[in-house]
């Protein structure tokens, strides 16, 4: 196989710290892929930005928010739509923070916003989506962790 080129992407999973629920989207109609999905802050990484970078800026374009960067929780390769090379992307998934849900907007890529436990999430979403499969990894991750693990993500942060 040959070496291609691919977009790199972030996913940014929003968890409220006060109430532990998560920030579920549901993609605007009017976008070019997936739209109606539910899905979390996601977004390409711009030229010379690094992933989580990617992250904080997006959730600002997208939420109106500055959000507190907790952990990896994966990778993710995937087609935005048809599976087509220029449509390749390779990325890294986050579980992200934010003190409570006020101040959150949600920007035009959006056209509802809805805050479930990952029990309510577990409930609404298919077996089989990536939504529900992330939240799912985020909670094991969240609870199985040293505390002091996730201090040092917060102290050191991810880019070495």
């Amino acid at each position: 196989m040959s070496i291609g080129r691919f977009f790199a992407g972030v996913a940014a999973l929003v968890r409220c710290r006060s109430d532990g629920k998560y920030l579920l989207l549901q993609r605007s109609a009017e976008k070019d892929v997936g739209g109606g999905a539910w899905e979390c802050v996601t977004g390409r990484v711009d030229q010379g930005e690094g992933f989580a970078d990617a992250a904080r800026r997006e959730i600002r374009e997208e939420l109106g928010v500055e959000a507190q960067i907790d952990f990896v929780v994966g990778t993710m390769h995937l087609y935005r739509g048809e599976r087509k090379p220029e449509n390749e992307m390779v990325g890294v998934e986050f579980r992200c923070s934010v003190a409570d849900s006020a101040g959150i907007r949600t920007s035009a890529e959006h056209c509802a916003q809805r805050w479930a436990t990952a029990q309510q999430a577990d409930e609404l979403l298919p077996a089989d989506h990536w939504l529900r499969k992330l939240i799912q990894r985020a909670e094991d991750i969240r609870t199985l962790s040293p505390p002091e693990l996730l201090q040092c993500y917060l102290d050191s942060g991810f880019e070495l």
